[in-house]
């Protein structure tokens, strides 16, 4: 167990006040939010300095009165759907006082007194203010074994854990049937050391590989005491929604219910897309005149501050080396083919999120549904970047709402479609509702992706994002 602590990084906690209508008198405080941290894991600490946001936590009882107290101050405008979601959490963060799923003795593993309590899941629209209150609760709860994460980062390091205990096991002898051994168990156990609640972030699932273990892993983690508290734009039984295989995913939403209660934060208000200072010029047009030239001037003033020289990057990921063409310190000038039309996935990402707090995505195409694979991937990305606040520049074909474009499949992506089917044994009558084939996850969470992409070009986040004074 100590070898997979060991074997983590920090992520540590910003708790900024987003996804919520801010006024400018509150921008000074706002825009001093704490640095998440990065890297290859994400639950080695727990992200215990306080917000920067107004007063430490210790100067309130809990998030609902510090809730009250930026309301009273002008930097938030009351939201009753926000207020009760708080009211719920704020009654959590008391009841979890003293709660531990320590358990020091066999004995009291299956004797525990206390038992814990039910957490939450708490979905809605894009922009409402999920992410602001789970970083409120979090930030007040009164225990040192608690994470926060991104659920996307969670699984990529509840795979590399699973692939670490697979590598240990002594090797197969010849001729000899290897003993069926399932890591699923021992990982929960590892992580349920770790922390007794877990605060997650966009809960979302999407691949098939998280898909099948999920049940088993969270059936593990409730049974060992973990608290769970998560934020999605899916209510639970939307999940996975027309996913390969979702037959062998639904008894997972059944656990899910059983240990979380769900609540709805929907008030039908996009805060991020309210009207906010801007950061100045941050999106352009490939149509715009001289338009290269522009971002080429924009990145040699930017570099100018650096201490470096404008070079190729080469970054170490998990053993592979990611050469980035063109970086000067902590910024980074790069093409959308170079992110996103090659494979690459959520560590590299994570990896250019720790490493740079700029990076410049030129020649975004249209993301018609025959570029899902690069749509993904681009979802991906702005996900990460915008989690470790990363600033950005952005040059695309249309402006950010009609980037994505829902339309039918050409003949040639048909026949990869169909080709697919036959290889995975799948009618193509079945095959037509998959969420893999028709493009629907994809549209749901680009209303994430420009929701958020909107946030990102606002002075508050352009700010926050320095690092140089870091």
């Amino acid at each position: 167990m100590a070898a997979g602590k060991a074997s983590l990084v920090a992520l540590g906690l910003q708790f900024c006040v987003k996804n919520k209508l801010l006024l400018s008198s509150a921008l000074p405080g706002i825009v001093s939010c704490i640095k998440r941290g990065l890297a290859t894991g994400v639950l080695s600490q727990t992200a215990d300095v306080p917000s920067a946001t107004t007063s430490p936590s210790g100067s309130f009882s809990g998030p609902l009165e510090h809730y009250d107290s930026l309301i009273r101050d002008g930097q938030l405008r009351e939201d009753l759907q926000q207020r009760a979601a708080l009211e719920k959490l704020d009654q959590m963060q008391k009841d979890l006082r003293g709660y531990s799923n320590d358990h020091s003795t066999l004995f009291s593993k299956f004797f525990s007194k206390r038992k814990p309590p039910k957490g939450y899941y708490i979905y809605g629209d894009v922009g409402t203010g999920k992410t602001m209150v789970i970083d409120m609760f979090y930030d007040h709860v009164e225990t040192v074994k608690k994470k926060r994460v991104h659920f996307h980062g969670f699984m990529l390091d509840v795979h590399k854990r699973i692939h670490r205990l697979k590598q240990s096991l002594p090797k197969r002898k010849v001729g000899k049937m290897a003993k069926a051994y399932d890591p699923i168990a021992p990982v929960a156990e590892e992580i349920s050391e770790e922390a007794c609640l877990l605060c997650f972030d966009e809960f979302q699932v999407t691949d098939i590989a998280d898909a099948m273990i999920l049940k088993q892993l969270f059936e593990n983690l409730f049974l060992n005491g973990v608290v769970v508290v998560a934020t999605s734009n899916r209510p639970p039984d939307d999940l996975y929604k027309n996913g390969l295989q979702r037959v062998n995913f639904v008894p997972f939403i059944s656990v899910l219910k059983e240990y979380c209660q769900t609540l709805r934060l929907d008030s039908g208000i996009d805060y991020r897309r309210r009207n906010r200072p801007a950061a100045g010029k941050l999106f352009y047009l490939s149509s715009e005149p001289d338009v290269d030239a522009i971002l080429d001037k924009l990145f040699d003033e930017m570099a100018f501050k650096q201490n470096d020289i404008t070079r190729p990057r080469s970054l170490k990921v998990h053993g592979r080396i990611l050469t980035l063409a063109k970086a000067c310190g902590t910024i980074a000038d790069c093409t959308f083919e170079e992110l996103c039309d090659r494979p690459v996935g959520a560590s590299d990402y994570l990896e250019i999120s720790a490493v740079f707090d700029t990076v410049f995505i030129r020649n975004i195409p249209l993301l018609t549904l025959n570029k899902k694979t690069q749509a993904r991937r681009f979802i991906t990305l702005i996900d990460a970047l915008y989690e470790h606040k990363v600033r950005v520049v952005l040059q695309a074909e249309a402006p950010l709402d009609e980037l994505f474009v829902h339309e039918h499949h050409d003949h040639h992506d048909h026949h990869d479609t169909h080709v697919l089917l036959d290889d995975l044994g799948i009618s193509r009558d079945a095959g037509s509702s998959l969420a893999i084939f028709t493009g629907e996850e994809e549209v749901f969470a680009f209303q994430r992706t420009v929701s958020r992409l909107t946030e990102m070009q606002t002075e508050e986040y352009w700010v926050a994002g320095d690092r140089s004074s870091k």
